[in-house]
């Protein structure tokens, strides 16, 4: 597979490897509250297959996503793996019969959820492992050593080649940097949630890349009169305009919004390619502040 079109933003590091900033989250490849199985299989199949074809080099999954439906989806859908392709993906929470997030940190927890990681995605070692922290509602106080110390452990035995951090406090972050090297942070950040603004910068200073998920809201979409404002200038669906701000907000920031159909993943991908003025951006960094 090879790129057939120049996405937004460039590129930018997860460690010694280079990726799209623009990449592709799977968990909606899952059906309704990431459980079970999609709606339509093949176009789950097609989105990610087109996905790579447009030069996307950084896809999020987990194992927890259905659970198992997204890693096999992508298993399906890209294996063997073009080596240009860095396949992200997360431990740290289970899934329970109701569809809620259990956390699930303990040592045997995340020795068992990386190896049901590399069955399901069908590889001897993960890209990148994000070690979650916190809870459903958010980042929660505490230490992260012992989680970190785990990952270390299974990266020394060839099963991690690259550890990233999500839903972390800053403090956190500094914790784990500390036990050992971390290519990115995975948290909750868009135009209305910008507590992590401090830490995006800090980041960018250092080269680690930033991973906002829910970019566009998640579950409730983002809405503002500013961005509806914006976007009618533009003539750009507020979405778009969303995603533009992301990508202009900070170089080491990576998209990985996500949509079940090849349609909609084209609309992203123009989307995030606006250019937004001064003026423009402006007026939307009063929504989060």
């Amino acid at each position: 597979m090879t790129s057939t079109t120049t996405l937004p933003g460039g590129t930018w590091t997860l460690g010694d490897r280079t990726v799209s900033r623009f990449g592709y989250g799977a968990m909606q490849l899952a059906g309704p509250w990431v459980m079970g199985p999609p709606a339509d299989r093949a176009a789950a199949i097609a989105v990610l297959r087109e996905a790579v074809e447009l030069g996307i080099t950084h896809i999020d999954t987990s194992d927890a996503y259905g659970p198992h439906v997204t890693n096999e989806l992508v298993r399906e859908a890209l294996h063997p793996y073009p080596d240009s392709v860095l396949i992200a993906t997360k431990v740290g929470a289970d899934r329970d019969a109701d569809g809620g997030w259990p956390t699930a940190r303990t040592p045997d927890d995340l020795r068992r959820q990386v190896r049901a990681n590399l069955v399901s995605l069908g590889v001897e070692a993960l890209d990148l492992v994000n070690m979650r922290m916190g809870d459903a509602a958010g980042p929660r106080p505490g230490s992260i050593a012992e989680a970190m110390h785990v990952l270390v452990e299974l990266q020394e035995q060839g099963l991690v080649r690259r550890i990233g951090v999500s839903n972390v406090t800053a403090d956190q972050v500094v914790e784990a940097r500390g036990i050992a090297p971390i290519v990115c942070v995975q948290n909750m950040y868009n135009l209305a949630h910008r507590g992590d603004d401090p830490l995006v910068d800090q980041l960018a200073a250092e080269g680690i890349a930033y991973v906002p998920f829910f970019p566009l809201g998640g579950f409730t979409p983002l809405q503002s009169e500013a961005l509806t404002s914006v976007a009618s200038r533009l003539g750009a669906p507020a979405m778009s305009v969303a995603l533009a701000w992301l990508l202009q907000r900070s170089p080491n920031i990576l998209l990985i919004p996500g949509t079940s159909k090849v349609a909609h993943l084209r609309e992203n991908i123009a989307g995030a390619a606006l250019s937004l003025s001064a003026q423009d951006v402006a007026e939307l960094d009063r929504i989060g502040r």
